[in-house]
């Protein structure tokens, strides 16, 4: 019924409806534009926490480059300090669990990728720790708790590296059986060997031949029938 309403009416209305919603569309801006200047803030404040980040991630890296290990592991243990859970600070980490392993410091080794395997955000960083763990571990001579840390979960594209490094946990085990049968879930899990003498391969192949030999070598054992 509008159109039939003077202009006069028409501005009236428009007038009455300002005075009683003018508020709420004064607050709503104010909280958008507060909303706006807070995430502003806040992406300003990141970036520039991400830029110091990075920045003393390449100084671990160049500590670590130059030789100056001792440097390099205190420059990693701050950054994990003052910035814990950063994506900077858990790759430092698994530089440091490199550098030690390199100086055969398995167990300091252990306890970084330890804390990137249970802290990290990153779920392929946390992956990777994990799978590098657990070949610490086997190398540790603890082939029970790598298998422990490898679990049983979904490992994504991690699955043919696990199945691999589960066979080697039973190998150190000196179960040949489950060993073979992890290192074949490997080989059709990561597909065809790319190159002859693949080290996967010969695993498989090490172990495929045992109970060959086995027989073989209990055949050679039997007395020799008598010849009449």
């Amino acid at each position: 019924m509008d159109e039939y309403l003077s202009d006069q009416e028409q501005l009236d209305q428009v007038k009455a409806w300002l005075r009683e919603n003018i508020p709420w569309i004064v607050i709503g801006v104010a909280a958008g534009a507060l909303a706006v200047g807070g995430y502003r803030w806040w992406q300003a404040r990141r970036d520039a926490t991400d830029l110091a980040a990075a920045q003393r991630y390449q100084q671990v890296l160049n500590s670590f480059d130059g030789s100056n290990n001792t440097r390099g592991l205190e420059a990693v243990d701050q950054l994990v300090k003052d910035q814990p859970g950063s994506a900077y600070a858990d790759q430092a980490e698994l530089a440091a669990a490199r550098v030690l392993l390199e100086t055969g410091q398995l167990d300091r080794a252990a306890a970084y990728l330890t804390a990137v395997m249970e802290h990290s955000k990153d779920p392929e960083l946390a992956t990777a720790a994990r799978e590098r763990l657990a070949r610490v571990q086997i190398a540790q001579g603890k082939p029970d708790a790598a298998l422990a840390t490898l679990g049983s979960t979904d490992q994504g594209s991690f699955q043919a590296r696990f199945a691999e490094i589960r066979g080697d946990a039973y190998y150190a085990k000196n179960d040949r059986v489950d060993a073979l049968r992890e290192y074949r879930a490997a080989r059709a899990a990561a597909g065809p060997a790319m190159a002859a003498n693949d080290p996967l391969d010969l695993k498989i192949n090490d172990l495929a031949d045992e109970p060959a030999a086995s027989a073989a070598a209990s055949a050679g054992s039997q007395p020799l029938p008598k010849v009449n």
